[in-house]
């Protein structure tokens, strides 16, 4: 099938069912992952497409935002694997901030019971699976919860940021790209994801491939600002050595 025959399908299948993600796609026409994704850029370009976290939506429903549990349900053996890689990141001593977002959840989940760390997070979710550790010193940052994040935002959030300086942060991203860096579809939210990587010694970024030169309304901080970026295999080397040279070391897990 050539590429614009795909293309075509691709709207098809996304206006029937109002939207399309790219792993799906990728399998429905035994293609890359890779390869979808520069069908639905080239689709988002023509203004036929919208593309948002790991997949597209017909124009004209500009930066849908999935819940928690759909977006939950994307990429997670790729979630699960950069988890298990974030690990070795953290300090065996000391502070570190979790971000809100589904990957970030799955390290605090896979946290071992002998780790001991102080762990600041504004994610409801995160902080029930950490509220029963018994060697973590859990701090919970408050301010106005966003229901479709289960994240806490606006000024009292900011401000507790704005008080501490953790050895780590894990931070979540809707979308990152070399030209555009981080984004996500709420101002807010990206307001908060600053003030935790300004409040942070060293940024590691949790991110599915699927996710790569995805562009969102709200940006809130550029790549190079990223010490780490871990990944998944789904990121071609040639994009890995591209960030790379930017300043961020990559690990694709």
């Amino acid at each position: 099938m050539y590429a614009s025959e795909r293309q075509q399908e691709i709207l098809r299948l996304a206006r029937e069912s109002g939207r399309v993600d790219v792993l799906s796609l990728a399998e429905e026409f035994q293609v890359t992952a890779e390869t979808v994704r520069r069908d639905l850029k080239a689709l988002d370009r023509a203004g036929m497409l919208r593309r948002v976290h790991g997949g597209a939506l017909p124009a004209g429903r500009l930066d849908f935002e999935p819940d928690l549990a759909a977006r939950d349900s994307v990429a997670t053996e790729e979630k699960d694997r950069i988890a298990q890689a974030a690990l070795a990141e953290l300090p065996t001593e000391g502070s570190v901030i979790l971000d809100a977002g589904t990957t970030a959840a799955r390290l605090a989940n896979v946290m071992p019971v002998e780790t001991t760390l102080t762990v600041v997070t504004h994610s409801l979710p995160i902080a029930a699976r950490l509220a029963d550790h018994p060697g973590i010193d859990l701090h919970l940052v408050g301010g106005r919860v966003r229901h479709r994040t289960r994240a806490a935002v606006d000024a009292w959030a900011l401000r507790a940021y704005s008080e501490i300086k953790a050895d780590v942060v894990f931070i979540a991203t809707n979308g990152f790209s070399i030209t555009e860096g981080l984004t996500t579809p709420d101002l807010a939210e990206a307001a908060v994801k600053r003030a935790a990587v300004s409040a942070a010694r060293r940024v590691v970024l949790l991110a599915d491939s699927a996710k790569f030169d995805e562009e969102h309304f709200a940006r809130f901080g550029d790549l190079s600002q990223v010490d780490l970026l871990i990944t998944d295999t789904g990121l071609s080397p040639d994009d890995a050595l591209a960030i790379e040279q930017q300043g961020t070391k990559v690990v694709r897990a």
